[in-house]
């Protein structure tokens, strides 16, 4: 089994990435996504790439790993399961009611999203517990049978039990999913204190719902994805991708989606970290654009940002994940002209069908088709010939848009690409300047299919010092699979004050705490088939000062928990308090609200191949002269049009250029100076 692949499904294309590990080298093959049924993409693009290696079979394949958006698809566009909920007596309407934020500031008739279940089917259960851990009142198990036949009449294929305090007690919550499993046999079955052990009773519910409504669906996908690569011969146990960059097989996977709604973007980034650290690199932002979105990420030396939950169309999913903005800026990301005349780009896509009009079946203009009037993509085909452009099409495309402006349509083309990386900006400066981090200290690393493409206009525009193109951009989030560790996070909620003077008392309950979560990630690993010497745990506590209502982590130093370890907490927590907010207040009383443990099981990585440098010289891998629209250039420019395959380690040359290669182009703009290092990584100065 000297194998490996990686498979990551997006909205326009499905990447496959694949490692022989006796050689080194790293294949890779795209195939339009098939978003009625994503697996068959999957297959068909690991057969196609198997075959190109000369015939090789699945049974080779010692590790499959592969990220997919089924579950946050499902969700978005409300395609998940008939749900039922049962909840603490008094609370059914704690979905609908939510928190008292409007989703539009200045929108009094904006709309919250509705509830994921109907009210008919949130049934309220006759128990009560304290937020001490004591019972108010017990539960009965037979209420819990009646309503369980109610909502099994009412054709439920997933039920959600969320009760207050669970996360103290849970005791309540596994007896009604005893019962349910007794009462509904074949319904998927999901316990806020199993999903999410945690308090504020809001995001825990929306969490535990979610989890539920896509279950199902998950379940199913990777339930005939697990058969269709059986059949092929796979014998590896193939796993998938959480939000939190780590991997878990297929069938921990269906036990908690809620924590893959982030499962594609979040192994680019894990790559891109890993690779860029290698080249020197360890602060970067990463930059992920593909055909309908784009995803930026913050990694601060060499490791990846990570937040406790996210929104999804409205709706909170606590879960630990990879801190990801995503923004409806893309290659299919459609422009339009507003009602007061003004240019804009997406958020709507043209995605995989139609997709944009240069590929011969869409008609409205997109990123891409402003990129081909431009010339800077190819105008007859791109993937090495693999995909036919309609350059005229393109063109048709956008003169819909450059007539009601009164531009012409190389300016209106200009015009498109303009909007979209001012859009791409700002969704970097909501990870960095937003969150105390300044861009001009960290290198762009950008990749997907469009990536690379708007990548020196973008790191222009912010200031930014340099670019780091990885070999395979277009398959970044594939080849991140390869790289990629075993994961998953505990956690508990307790809340206990730190006192001055009593430091110990703080220190014991805290030791206690990280006690049981370690059983339960050592339980895990072991379940997990992780060896002892692969094992890693990294403890995190989450502070606040008394009265606030949000928490910071903060890394809880090894070895054992003593008062020091607590005097140490305090100091972390008041210097990344004073990072974030601008002060600190020592005196005010301390509190460590949440307690979390994330276990990793390292996985045999895929080595990364030095290759020997050559000379400085690139006029080798010219494959022609293209006249391209640069507006920094004040028109049309001859651009050298290099062969990214033939680019070799050490080569180096200069901007204004363009660089081909299967997976995606890259634009350098006059100015840029671009080297080739020993990683093939494409590594660029950017020019101001």
């Amino acid at each position: 089994m000297t194998l490996r692949i990686g498979v990551d499904t997006g909205g326009t294309f499905t990447d496959v990435c694949a490692l022989d590990e006796r050689t080194g080298r790293i294949s890779v093959r795209k195939v339009p996504s098939t978003p009625d049924d994503p697996g068959r993409a999957i297959v068909d693009g690991v057969s196609g790439l198997l075959d190109e290696l000369g015939g090789r079979q699945l049974a080779e394949v010692g590790y499959f790993a592969h990220g997919t958006t089924v579950g946050t698809n499902a969700l978005l566009t409300e395609g998940g399961a008939r749900t039922g909920l049962l909840t603490t007596e008094g609370f059914r309407d704690l979905l609908e009611l939510g928190r008292g934020r409007r989703p539009a500031m200045y929108d009094p008739q904006a709309d919250k999203p509705g509830a994921l279940v109907g009210r008919d089917r949130r049934l309220e259960v006759s128990e009560r517990v304290r937020h001490d851990g004591r019972i108010e009142r017990d539960l009965d198990p037979e209420q819990v049978r009646q309503l369980a036949r109610e909502l099994g009449g009412q054709g439920v294929e997933a039920v959600a039990v969320c009760f207050l305090y669970s996360f103290v007690h849970p005791e309540h919550e596994r007896e009604v999913e005893r019962v349910l499993a007794e009462e509904l046999p074949g319904v998927y079955v999901s316990i806020s204190s199993a999903v999410l052990p945690e308090f504020r009773e809001y995001e825990r519910l929306s969490t535990v719902v979610i989890n539920a409504y896509i279950g199902p669906v998950v379940s199913r996908y990777l339930a005939r994805l697990r058969g269709k690569l059986r059949e092929l011969g796979l014998t590896a146990t193939p796993h998938v991708t959480q939000s939190n960059g780590g991997i878990i097989p297929f069938e921990t996977a269906e036990r908690t989606p809620s924590r893959m709604v982030l499962s594609g973007p979040s192994t680019g980034v894990v790559g891109a970290a890993e690779l860029a650290g290698a080249a020197g690199y360890p602060d970067i932002i990463t930059f992920d654009v593909g055909g309908t979105s784009s995803d930026v990420s913050l990694v601060q030396d060499g490791v990846p940002k990570v937040t406790n939950g996210t929104e999804i169309d409205g709706r909170p999913v606590r879960a630990p994940m990879l801190d990801i903005h995503t923004v409806g800026a893309g290659g299919g990301s459609i422009a339009w002209i507003d009602a007061g005349g003004a240019l804009k780009v997406g958020p709507a896509s043209a995605g995989a069908d139609p997709g944009p009009a240069c590929y011969g079946s869409g008609t409205e203009p997109t990123v891409t088709d402003a990129n081909v009037v431009l010339r800077v993509l190819n105008p007859e085909h791109l993937l090495d010939g693999g995909l036919d452009i309609d350059a005229d099409a393109a063109r048709r495309a956008v003169e819909s848009v450059a007539e009601p402006l009164g531009l012409d349509v190389l300016d209106a083309a200009a015009g498109i690409v303009r909007v979209i990386t001012a859009n791409m900006a700002r969704a970097i400066r909501v990870i960095s300047v937003q969150r105390g981090y300044d861009p001009r200290d960290y290198a762009l690393v950008p990749f997907g299919g469009a990536g690379p493409l708007h990548a020196s206009r973008l790191a222009r525009e912010l200031d930014m010092p340099a670019i780091v193109i990885p070999e395979t951009p277009g398959a970044q989030c594939a080849a991140g699979l390869l790289m990629t560790d075993i994961r998953a996070d505990f956690l508990r909620t307790n809340i206990m004050r730190v006192e001055e003077g009593r430091e110990m008392d703080a220190a014991e309950r805290l030791a206690e705490v990280l006690d049981g979560l370690g059983e339960q990630a050592s339980a895990w690993l072991a379940e997990e088939n992780v060896p002892e010497g692969r094992r890693n745990l990294e403890r995190w506590a989450e502070l606040r000062y008394a009265g606030q209502n949000y928490e910071l982590p903060v890394r809880i130093p090894d070895g054992d928990v003593t008062a020091a370890t607590i005097d140490q907490l305090a100091k972390r927590f008041a210097a990344e308090h004073e990072r974030l907010y601008g002060y600190a207040a020592p005196d005010e009383q301390l509190q460590i609200v949440t307690v979390r443990l994330r276990a990793i099981g390292e996985v045999a990585r895929a080595e990364l191949q030095r290759a020997e440098r050559a000379g400085t010289d690139a006029s080798a891998a010219i494959r022609t002269t293209r006249e391209v629209y640069v507006p920094e250039a004040g028109g049309f420019v001859a651009c050298p049009v290099y062969d990214r395959s033939r680019l070799e380690a050490g080569n180096r040359f200069d901007g204004p250029a363009v660089i081909e290669q299967m997976d995606t182009t890259t634009l350098l703009l006059p100015g840029d100076v671009a080297e080739v290092d020993a990683l093939r990584n494409i590594v660029v100065e950017v020019g101001q």
